[in-house]
């Protein structure tokens, strides 16, 4: 009886922590970039995806984009999905059934012939769209990220002094959603220590050697600064000493609440609030060498990596990214793999350059700690210059419709968005 009460009492310290975290934690937990706080209100209002039908000519510019280049991206999900059990729900709110009901979808997209016309056709014939809002609230916030390019060395020596760690063993993540149906989308990550989950390592303790001698350096690179943006958007290449290139992926993080250091910034006053971007933040860290290492430590949420094999960055959804059509989003609302219309404005390449009108279809195939709401998404731009340049001014609002398959559209109207 006293080791029964013992693992009830360690169940019940585990529970406690699960909940508190859960109110810390916002969506999946993952990839963590660069994000405003949601409206202050978002505490007494839960957000709530709300999806009213629509034509295709309602969609701004729907005729002009070539959908061909989505219909890859989508195949991509689909030979993902195919790999689920037929019951398997897709997850979301709003109906969005389970992978038996897109199966027939896929395998016609698997006989689409080649050309913007018959992609067209096979999306306007599959599909049913859905105007997305937030209680009505059709404008959302869309950010961008990319894969950057690091210089490294498999081991320290010279000026490559910065580990890029492997998941440690003892880090335990938990997706809160199989303990409450109201924790959905949920995670947390942590130790177990007698028998209780306590918080990992911060990135200040890890930085300072929480983790060092253990083997489980994947690689030394020659800038803090450049490691902690690799965290941030969670993939990136390393351009290696010895020669050739590794590609690393997102593994596991810390389960730390992510605190963007732009606002650190302004907060001491280093840069005002409209300044504030990926380009300003690592400008300022730069000119800053004896201070950066106390405002990168701000951010205690410190993310984990693996190496990935392919031909580009594999996203939550376990598929290679596809860039400019893949889109990370909050799966507590939109489940990975559906089609998304996109109409916004998107940041030029060009620094002084006005913003760019973005109407294009996307596939939602990751997430990020920081995406969080039904209409929130995050572009992957792949990998350059051009692309880190878009990505890291990229705060720009938009709206955002949803694909459903034809079979599925009268249950989403009839659920008008309900969990």
């Amino acid at each position: 009886m006293v080791e029964l009460s013992r693992r009830r009492l360690a169940l019940l310290l585990v529970l406690a922590v699960l909940a508190g975290a859960a109110l810390a934690l916002g969506g999946a937990a993952l990839v963590e970039r660069f994000h405003p706080r949601r409206a202050e209100n978002a505490a007494s209002v839960p957000d709530r995806l709300v999806l009213s039908r629509v034509r295709f000519d309602d969609l701004p510019g729907w005729q002009d984009d070539d959908l061909s280049a989505a219909l890859l991206a989508f195949l991509r999900s689909c030979r993902r999905l195919s790999a689920r059990r037929e019951d398997a729900a897709l997850g979301g709110t709003g109906s969005f059934g389970t992978a038996a009901d897109w199966r027939s979808v896929c395998a016609a997209a698997e006989r689409v012939p080649a050309g913007r016309g018959a992609a067209r056709a096979f999306f306007e014939g599959a599909f049913v769209p859905f105007a997305a809002s937030n209680h009505g609230e059709a404008r959302g916030l869309f950010t961008g990220y990319y894969e950057p390019t690091l210089y490294g060395s498999r081991r320290r020596h010279g000026r490559f002094t910065v580990p890029l760690y492997a998941r440690p063993p003892e880090l335990v993540a938990v997706d809160l959603g199989r303990f409450r149906p109201d924790w959905k989308g949920k995670r947390i990550a942590g130790r177990v220590v007698e028998g209780s989950l306590e918080p990992f390592s911060d990135r200040a303790a890890i930085a300072g050697g929480a983790l060092a001698g253990r083997g489980l350096e994947i690689v030394w690179v020659d800038d803090p600064v450049d490691a902690f943006f690799l965290e941030i958007q969670g993939s990136g290449r390393v351009e290696l000493a010895e020669g050739g290139t590794i590609r690393l992926g997102f593994a596991a993080q810390n389960g730390r609440p992510y605190t963007p250091i732009g606002r650190e910034l302004v907060a001491r006053g280093a840069l005002r609030k409209e300044e504030v971007s990926l380009q300003s933040i690592r400008r300022w860290l730069a000119d800053h060498p004896q201070v950066a290492p106390e405002v990168m430590a701000k951010n205690a949420s410190y993310v984990f990596f693996e190496r990935e094999e392919g031909a580009g960055p594999i996203g939550t959804e376990g598929v290679v990214l596809t860039p400019g059509r893949s889109l990370a989003v909050d799966t507590a609302f939109l489940p990975l793999g559906v089609p998304l219309w996109l109409a916004g404005t998107v940041p030029s390449p060009a620094a002084a350059a006005p913003d760019r009108t973005l109407r294009r279809l996307f596939v939602a195939q990751d997430t990020g700690g920081a995406i969080l709401g039904p209409v929130r998404g995050d572009v992957f731009w792949g990998h350059g210059e051009e692309a880190a340049a878009v990505a890291g001014r990229m705060k720009n609002p938009g709206r955002l419709w949803v694909l459903v398959p034809k079979g599925l559209a009268a249950a989403v109207s009839a659920s008008r968005g309900r969990a």
